[in-house]
């Protein structure tokens, strides 16, 4: 029987298939060759098999983001490490004012296959300025995609897509699915099943086992997930609450209308995530979703997202920041009265 792939050895296994299958790829982060690998393994063995196009650099952020920026600009396809998402600040400049305006700001269109991979989230103990979701300070900005891991997409796929586009991308990989197993062959567990599904953002849809129509939709990014599923579970089997949830593979840019039929179904939507609220994709999408449906839902959208604060080091006070399984099945349990 082959074992379970896990999610930060799936991300391995997708970088070096592009290392292997691109010979205009690069990875470039700090610590990444070997044999550290990375601070999450997540680059363990490339340097080893392609020792010229992995770059191990010094410990600046916007230095890593202006050198992958320039390897694009030259028709490069650089994938480049931020040790934590938090430190992307430090490369804000280079994300905002050179790669994506280089897109289009030199009179013609200019191609810029670019991904800025970005370890997120909390959950882990790690403090104020290691478990940040700061996707929110990058939606907006044209011609910048932002994609979020998942255990339900493929990251070779992930990457193949980013990449593609021909614009810089940032992925968002929460740390706690590193150690989780890749769902396959479209089973959850016992209760739950999975689908792809053909939208832009190849969505993932899960569902209970023999379920009509739900009670809610919940809407999440791929961290969010074993949480999601954990309330969901909860619900269905104390409550006979029955929820379905959707993965979306691409954050921004995002649009709802090609899932308007799967959202339909049902008359309560949730939209949750780890960022603290204000100006977040949660909003965003509340908003598109409540322009389309808010005639045929029972109530407005209900916006889940973590406490504003900086997030502690202790777990017990770390888990009253964040979203977590008990907060998300309270607030439906509540709101379906």
């Amino acid at each position: 029987m082959t074992r379970p792939e896990r999610v930060i050895g799936n991300l391995n296994r997708a970088l070096h298939t592009l290392l292997d299958d691109d010979p205009r790829a690069y990875v470039i982060g700090e610590d990444i060759a070997d044999p550290y690998g990375g601070a999450f393994k997540a680059a363990r063995g490339l340097s080893d098999r392609h020792p010229e196009r992995v770059i191990s650099s010094p410990i600046s952020e916007g230095g890593i983001v202006g050198v992958a920026a320039g390897l694009a600009l030259t028709g490069n396809h650089p994938v480049a490490e931020m040790m934590f998402s938090d430190f992307a600040a430090l490369a804000f400049d280079q994300l905002l004012n050179f790669a994506s305006k280089s897109v289009s700001m030199y009179g013609r269109p200019v191609p810029m296959s670019m991904v800025v991979r970005c370890p997120t989230g909390g959950n882990r103990g790690y403090g104020p300025t290691h478990s940040q979701s700061l996707q929110k300070h990058f939606i907006g900005i044209p011609s910048l995609s932002l994609y979020e891991m998942s255990p339900f997409h493929d990251n070779a796929d992930v990457l193949t897509a980013m990449l593609s586009r021909e614009q810089p991308s940032m992925l968002f990989e929460d740390k706690t699915l590193y150690t989780r197993t890749m769902h396959q062959s479209g089973v959850v567990d016992d209760l739950f099943r999975y689908e792809l599904l053909d939208d832009p953002s190849r969505t993932a849809r899960v569902f209970p086992v023999d379920c009509a129509d739900p009670d809610w939709i919940i809407l999440a990014p791929g961290g969010l997930t074993e949480r999601a599923v954990a309330a969901m579970r909860t619900l269905l089997l104390e409550e006979e609450i029955t929820c379905e949830l959707l993965v979306p593979s691409r954050l921004y840019p995002f649009t709802v209308e090609p899932l308007l039929a799967t959202v339909s179904r049902a008359r309560r939507i949730c939209v949750a995530e780890d960022s603290a609220a204000d100006g977040t994709w949660g909003e965003m999408l509340a908003q598109q979703l409540h322009e389309h449906l808010w005639r045929r839902l029972d109530r407005p959208v209900l916006l889940l997202s973590a406490q504003p604060s900086v997030i502690p080091t202790a777990a017990h006070l770390e888990h009253t920041v964040l979203l977590q399984t008990t907060a998300l099945r309270r607030a439906l349990s509540e709101a379906s009265q």
